[in-house]
């Protein structure tokens, strides 16, 4: 099961977020999202998602 940083929503592989560098997770989520460009994403905007990966909706 993939484990999700709990300050970003981001999917990690390794032992640290690479956007807050924070060692904080779950594998407790649901629903995914996969954001391609930030740029041009009405969704990433809305949600301030600045670097394109796989988030989780909601964490608990």
């Amino acid at each position: 099961m993939k484990k999700v940083c709990r300050k970003c929503k981001i999917f990690v592989m390794g032992d640290k977020c690479p956007i807050c560098h924070n060692n904080d997770f779950t594998d407790n989520w649901q629903g995914k999202i996969s954001i391609v460009d930030p740029s041009k994403s009405f969704i990433a905007k809305k949600i301030n998602i600045t670097v394109k990966g796989d988030y989780a909706i909601k964490i608990r």
